[in-house]
């Protein structure tokens, strides 16, 4: 009994200290560099609480997102799907962004918290989300389109979910019909998910760059993100927007003009125009010298994003006792050895990031021009 009541204190105790440290960083907050001219935002615009068909608090949502670093958040609740409806009676569908809003934490710590809701409807409508909306209720309509120009009306940002998903597409693909036609002519479908949870689809992707939609990557969380993709190793996955300043009107004022790349662990897509400036900033030069009197070029290079980067050697020079293709775990540096044939003062590294993809099957290749040491 003594061993368990000193246990027990030894508990409370430890509690206690947990409940002084407000930092919220949790193992993976995630970071990412700016790019020139822009502010890189790290947001997720597509979760899910109890009060639709999620499982958790709204504001749990927002600890969450404290811990891992996130810019900005949305809770898009499914209008037309209310699963918990019997417990927890909610008729109008601002409750959960009336509920996390509210918060200081979230306003303490500077995560943005964006107003949207989820459209959803069977396909050919599909599911979208609408965010930046002033007010859901007046989303909720018999007809789709009526749905959609209610958003339009709001000034809302408006991208298809999970276009490829297999449960309303069999093939796994998305099928761009007559009604997505009709809202990207209208002004009323702005971007859609390449990636949403763990599935990048790249027809997805061509049809982003086909139509001029923004490119979306979402986590989609109904449950925790701890058991759904922390405790397996993965952060969530987000999309990072190149913003000329931390504010939900510039946040807003990117996606309109589709500033994106959609990140999933090791994986990027996004427009050629972002996609390689943000890989070239993700890598640090921290030493370029020559091994003593040889012509055995020495380049250390530092992964600053949260990313791991896996890239193949571009050059006409080879490596030296180094695979071609080589991996810069997210956060650790990398030692190149490159066979220069004589000592120059500069060198134009190239190397192709394997992992990411600036069209379907079309990975960038980036340039870091170094001098010497």
């Amino acid at each position: 009994m003594k061993l368990v009541h000193v246990l027990g204190i030894a508990l409370f105790a430890t509690s206690l200290i947990q409940a002084q440290d407000h930092s919220h960083m949790g193992a993976q907050p995630m970071t990412f560099p700016d790019i020139e001219g822009y502010k890189t935002l790290k947001v997720d615009l597509h979760m899910h609480t109890v009060f639709s068909d999620g499982n958790v608090w709204p504001t749990i949502r927002v600890q969450e997102a404290l811990r891992e670093n996130l810019d900005a958040i949305s809770l898009t609740e499914h209008l037309e799907y209310q699963p918990h409806a019997e417990d927890i009676p909610h008729p109008d569908r601002n409750r959960s962004f009336e509920l996390v809003k509210a918060m200081k934490e979230a306003e303490e710590h500077g995560l943005m918290i964006v107003h949207g809701s989820e459209i959803t409807r069977s396909a050919p409508v599909g599911h979208n989300n609408a965010v930046f909306i002033s007010d859901a209720n007046k989303l909720v309509a018999d007809k789709p389109e009526t749905a959609f120009s209610e958003a339009k009306k709001q000034n809302a940002f408006v991208f298809w979910n999970h276009p490829a998903w297999y449960a309303q597409n069999p093939q796994g693909k998305p099928i761009l019909s007559d009604f997505q036609k009709a809202r990207i002519k209208n002004g009323e479908l702005h971007g859609i998910e390449v990636i949403n949870t763990g599935d990048y689809a790249e027809e997805s992707l061509a049809l982003a760059l086909e139509q001029n939609l923004t490119i979306m990557g979402t986590s989609d969380i109904h449950g925790l993100i701890d058991w759904d993709y922390t405790e397996k190793g993965h952060n969530r996955p987000i999309t990072l927007v190149f913003a000329k300043e931390k504010s939900i009107e510039s946040l807003q004022e990117a996606l309109f003009a589709g500033r994106t790349v959609a990140v999933f662990n090791d994986l990027l897509v996004g427009k050629e125009e972002f996609l390689k400036p943000l890989l070239k900033a993700s890598v640090e030069v921290v030493k370029a010298e020559y091994i003593g009197k040889t012509q055995i070029l020495e380049i250390e290079l530092k992964n600053i994003s949260s990313s791991d980067l896996l890239f193949e050697n571009e050059m006409k020079y080879t490596f030296y006792s180094s695979s071609p293709v080589f991996d810069i775990p997210a956060g650790t540096t990398k030692t190149l050895k490159i066979k220069t044939d004589e000592v120059k003062p500069s060198i134009a590294l190239q190397l192709k990031a394997i992992g990411c993809f600036m069209a379907p099957k079309t990975q960038p290749i980036i340039t870091w021009d170094i001098t010497v040491d």
